[in-house]
């Protein structure tokens, strides 16, 4: 199984099981909530004006969300089927997120700088200018938990953290919700059990039960 579909599996069965949070993204820097959109947004006064003065504050540096959107989208890259974490929005999700839920933002900052350190050490510059291969050498040190060398335990915590982040950034928001195929609650039309199910029981419909199901689904 591809690394993605790793990941989309995880999200369905989130989805599945109800455990996938519902978070808001925060809005693009030159978007303006309107009077229209902030009516049709169900939620207490309180929690609107909390949203409000979250998305102005700023918490990540710019180097730290430069270092989060080159991560995100080596968790999540572009496909065939769609675009990029980054493309998603996630980085604003998850500046979101740790202003939202602040126990993530001394995990967050710690595991950015512990990846600078980390990458200075070995190829004397921080992580956003190392080469693609160095890119990629330091974050397979970290990603997988069971084959990590003991010193590495705080980078498989904060890619951990990340990860879980990226992928709920991702399939909240409307292209990881295409990405999934995932439809809602969508109108159908049921033509009652297959016929080979009701042979195997014996069973058949009759001719009022048949006519009154011809009647119901058919176009008004």
């Amino acid at each position: 199984m591809k690394r993605r579909d790793s990941l989309k599996a995880i999200a369905l069965g989130a989805i599945s099981t109800g455990l996938l949070v519902e978070a808001c993204a925060p809005k693009k820097k030159d978007e303006k909530a309107t009077a229209d959109t902030a009516a049709k947004i169900d939620r207490f006064a309180e929690e609107a004006a909390n949203d409000e003065r979250l998305q102005k504050e700023i918490f990540f540096t710019a180097h730290e969300m430069a270092t989060i959107t080159v991560l995100v989208d080596i968790i999540i890259p572009k496909d065939e089927v769609s675009g990029s974490a980054t493309e998603a929005g996630v980085p604003d999700f998850i500046e979101f997120i740790v202003k939202d839920m602040p126990y993530h933002q001394t995990p967050m900052r710690g595991g950015l700088r512990w990846l600078d350190q980390q990458c200075l050490r070995k190829y004397e510059k921080a992580f956003v200018d190392c080469t693609a291969q160095q890119k990629t050498e330091m974050i397979d040190a970290i990603a997988y938990p069971a084959k990590a060398a003991p010193d590495m335990k705080q980078g498989v915590s904060f890619f951990n953290l990340l990860r879980n982040l990226t992928v709920t950034g991702f399939y909240t928001s409307e292209m990881g919700v295409k990405d999934l195929g995932y439809m809602g609650n969508k109108p159908n039309q049921w033509n009652g059990v297959p016929q080979e199910v009701l042979d195997k029981y014996g069973l058949a419909y009759s001719d009022k039960d048949l006519k009154d199901c011809i009647s119901f689904n058919s176009p008004a």
